[in-house]
């Protein structure tokens, strides 16, 4: 069998039509009926994710949301909604490709494969070293100057989104879309309390640095 694809769809009839079509051009479907809330180490050796939104157990949006804070998997987005607005949050969460239903499956199998030959331009590194700071993105670890640091799923998830884009601003908004929880705490300020609850853990290496009026950014650092 071919590269291996994951296709999370709870339709029995679609999601079988699928995995045919799949398997009849070279691929290995692996088929899930339900969303997952994924963590690092759960989600299977794939090439690419075909993720259904309206999804019995998570929604697919937010399964999405959780896939990018450890993973840049392509991910292909079905969707019943052909509402603009659904297609723009996919894509600002970290989709590839949106295609609505109904669809013709030649047409998936072909959008799949036009994905997986698009060569991508930064495969997801595992350990992020930026300074004396070292981040294993998939074992959740982080050391500063070989010491480890124990942090919170939020602070961690932070430190992460910084660490994706290292020596590039990130605005506040963005993180508190992306790594805030929006329904207990998604507001700038809280942001602010987790960033400076972030650094006091991190110590004297100031690697968390403000850019003012826009967000933070990760850099080497220097000891305070």
């Amino acid at each position: 069998m071919g590269e291996r694809i994951l296709l999370v769809e709870d339709d029995d009839q679609l999601g079988s039509q699928i995995v045919g079509h799949l398997r009849g051009a070279g691929f290995e479907p692996v088929w899930w009926r339900e969303g997952r809330l994924l963590v690092s180490g759960d989600l299977p050796d794939v090439s690419l994710v075909v993720l259904d939104l309206m999804l019995p157990g998570t929604y697919g949006l937010d399964m999405l949301k959780a896939l990018r804070t450890f993973s840049e998997v392509p991910v292909l987005i079905l969707s019943a909604r052909n509402d603009t607005l659904d297609k723009v949050r996919a894509l600002k969460l970290g989709a590839d490709d949106y295609m609505t239903k109904p669809f013709w499956p030649e047409e998936l199998v072909e959008r799949v494969r036009a994905r997986l030959r698009r060569p991508t331009l930064q495969k997801e590194q595992v350990v992020v070293e930026v300074g004396p700071l070292r981040i294993d993105l998939q074992g959740h670890t982080v050391q500063v100057q070989g010491r480890p640091v124990e942090l919170t799923r939020v602070e961690f998830e932070l430190l992460a989104a910084l660490a994706r884009r290292r020596q590039e601003a990130v605005t506040r908004q963005w993180l508190v879309e992306h790594v805030l929880d929006p329904e207990r705490e998604g507001t700038e300020r809280t942001l602010d309390v987790h960033v400076s609850r972030l650094r006091r853990k991190l110590g004297p290496v100031k690697c968390v640095e403000t850019v003012w009026g826009v967000g933070y950014r990760l850099v080497p650092g220097e000891d305070a």
